[in-house]
This record gives C-alpha cells, structure tokens and sequence, in this order.
C-alpha cells in the first residue's frame, strides 16, 4: 500500500487508478497525504457525478439536460486531478515542517509559509468546483426529473460539504496572511454554494 502514495512514476499508480477501498485505506493510514483536501476533491467529483446522472434521466424535463451533463463530468474530471493536486501540494508543507529546527529560525518561518500558502491553491480550485456543482445541483432540482430530487438534494449537500471543508483548509493555511485574497474569493463562492445548496433543498 505505500507504494501508492502519489503517482510520480510508474511504480505509484494514481489514487484514481485505485479501487475505493485502498484510497480508504491510504486515507486512514499513517502517511500525512491523502488528507482533507483530497477527500474534499473526492467528496465534490461524486457531487458533480451525481448531477450528471441526474442530468441525463432529466431530458424529457429539461432542455438543456445534455449541456449540464457534460459540465457535470468536466467538474468531476477536474475533482479527481485535484485530489492528487492537493496531496501533492501538502508534500511541500510535510518537507518544510521537517527542515532542521538548527537552521535560521526566520528562513524555516518562511519556507513554511511559502509552502502553505502554495498548498491553499488545490483547496480554492476546490471550492470554485463546489460552486459550480452546486449550481447544477440546484437546476436540477428545480427542473430535473422529479424521480431523481434526492440525487440532486444529495449532489447539493455534498457539494456544500466540500466547499466548507476546503474552505477551512484555505483559511487555515493562510491564518498568517489576512491580506491574502483567496481568503476573500472562496468566503464570496462559499456563501454561493450554500445558497445554491439551500436552492435545491427547498424542493423536498
């Protein structure tokens, strides 16, 4: 199982080349990625894989049926590079929280900050992806097949779950750097997922 921890040879497959029970088991493993920010990319691409399927037992209700299926599976592609994305990014994290303590204070200060401050940009992609699933959740539920609500509902709260939990992950990454505005991009598309989450939940 270690072995499969990223995919930067041929040797270590892709965590979406692998079955759903080892991305479990690596996630509940002793290695510090995957973590949170891959699990918020997996949770949001089954969101917008919900939606898709949605989408496509709507098109006797909904004339753009078709349209919002394929923007359903490109959000899901992008959540599933993105789950790697974000283990990646944290590696960057892991080796600057190791640099020796012996070394300038200051310079070991930065490079952590530096390394944080790369690794919080997965969990914005993420959040912008949350809101734009969201979106198409909420249409659906307004719109769809009625017989697939709770799919849409389901596609909505999961995408909801995604945005706050990368959300989270953004502001503590960032938690030195108020000025940064990310913090403020991902507050604006957070109150937009919820608001579309709210949206598809009216209609049950």
């Amino acid at each position: 199982m270690r072995t499969a921890k990223l995919s930067d040879s041929a040797n270590n497959p892709s965590y979406l080349d692998l079955s759903l029970s080892s991305f479990f088991k690596l996630v509940s493993g002793g290695e510090p990625a995957p973590a949170g920010g891959s699990v918020a990319a997996v949770t949001v691409g089954l969101a917008a894989s919900l939606c898709a399927k949605a989408a496509r037992l709507s098109t006797k209700q909904m004339p753009d049926a078709s349209t919002i299926a394929v923007a359903a599976e490109l959000f899901r592609d992008r959540a599933g590079s993105l789950c790697e994305a974000d283990a990646r990014g944290y590696s960057f994290v892991i080796s600057a929280l190791r640099q020796p303590r012996t070394h300038d204070p200051k310079i070991r200060r930065q490079a952590i900050t530096e390394a944080l401050s790369l690794a919080s940009n997965v969990p914005v992609e993420i959040v912008e992806v949350s809101a734009g699933v969201a979106d198409l959740a909420a249409r659906i539920a307004e719109n769809g097949n009625q017989n697939l609500l709770g799919d849409a509902v389901t596609a909505a709260l999961l995408a909801e779950s995604s945005a706050r939990s990368a959300a989270a992950l953004v502001w503590i990454n960032l938690e030195g750097m108020p000025n940064d505005e990310r913090l403020s991009r991902v507050a604006m598309l957070l109150e937009n997922v919820v608001e579309n989450s709210a949206r598809a939940r009216r209609h049950f």
